[in-house]
């Protein structure tokens, strides 16, 4: 199928494997590849040095984030949950990142990201709560420097997006964002169809 080969076009090395692994023990879904490597080419464009996560995961995104961004660049990564992060840092040490690359932060996304400097961000990334997302999205453009990209992941939510008659929470908040970006002028957005689909959204 056209989807495992885009899936499997870049092979994840064993640092990313057994985050990947990790995750799927603590019940946090990690990005695929497809949208891993999205990441990474994204960062890696920007020259980013400043990159804002929302959600942290196991460090999977974050991995493939930092592989992208400049040799200097800083992740700064949001997650409510302490166990996450302790496996995030494990991955990010495994990886040989060093400390000062990476600043994790405990707590609510929409209580953290008011409190970061506005313009200051290349990238953010969204990878959290659905409901939350058109609030980000408000946080997130502000935080980003002209020409930065703000990236939903899961924006087709299991393919929920694309039929109308779903209704719950998640999928109507996933299509205000879909919708505002694509009605704002000060924003170009793209629609990519990787992994659970990526909403990567410029800042003109």
């Amino acid at each position: 199928m056209v989807s495992d080969y885009v899936e499997g076009y870049l092979t994840e090395d064993e640092v990313l494997q057994t985050a990947r692994a990790r995750g799927a023990e603590l019940g946090c879904p990690s990005v695929g590849p497809g949208a891993g490597a999205a990441l990474r080419f994204l960062a890696a464009t920007l020259r980013a040095r400043a990159v804002v996560e929302v959600g942290t995961g196991s460090g999977v995104s974050g991995l493939w984030l930092l592989r992208g961004m400049a040799p200097d660049g800083v992740l700064t990564s949001i997650d409510v949950e302490p166990e996450h992060q302790r496996a995030a840092k494990r991955a990010f040490a495994e990886a040989g990142v060093p400390p000062g690359r990476t600043r994790l932060i405990m707590g609510q996304a929409l209580e953290v990201l008011p409190r970061l400097t506005d313009g200051g961000y290349d990238l953010v990334l969204v990878a959290a709560a659905k409901t939350e997302y058109p609030r980000c999205l408000e946080e997130g453009v502000r935080l980003l420097r002209p020409g930065g990209v703000i990236v939903f992941d899961n924006a087709l939510c299991d393919g929920r997006v694309a039929d109308p008659a779903h209704r719950d929470p998640e999928t109507v908040a996933i299509r205000e964002v879909a919708r505002a970006v694509r009605d704002d002028e000060s924003l170009v957005p793209v629609l990519l169809p990787l992994d659970d689909g990526l909403l990567a959204v410029t800042k003109l």
